[in-house]
């Protein structure tokens, strides 16, 4: 069974630093892509980043140099480490699995990933 669980959410003040982490089961982590994604009431869901089983991440313009994503493949485990937080990051976010080159030839599109969390919420007072 594919699971992809999501934990780390919380409220913030802005200027603030928060983690997120992604648990996965139930399939091949270091053979899959991860992405991050976010969606906030009456707006799209949208891409934040995309780190793929080789060198390779890509980041949504809005949270570059602000978040970073990693992954231990030893833990299964995907992160987001986020800085600087700002009002505008409040958002449900939400992990995801795609195919091993999915970051790279369809990056950010949602409809690429097959797998789902549940969301943690995330939340920056100003």
């Amino acid at each position: 069974q594919v699971q992809v669980v999501e934990s780390g959410g919380g409220l913030v003040q802005a200027g603030g630093s928060l983690n997120l982490s992604c648990l996965a089961s139930g399939f091949r982590f270091d053979g899959s892509a991860m992405g991050w994604f976010r969606q906030s009431p009456g707006k799209e869901r949208e891409g934040v980043s995309c780190i793929a089983p080789y060198d390779y991440i890509a980041y949504a313009d809005s949270v570059k140099g602000r978040f970073t994503a990693s992954r231990d493949n030893a833990k299964n485990t995907l992160y987001l480490q986020m800085t600087n937080l700002k009002p505008e990051d409040t958002a449900m976010y939400y992990c995801a699995v795609g195919k091993y080159d999915v970051c790279s030839v369809s990056w950010p599109a949602p409809s690429r990933y097959s797998r789902w969390g549940q969301g943690t919420q995330v939340t920056v007072s100003s």
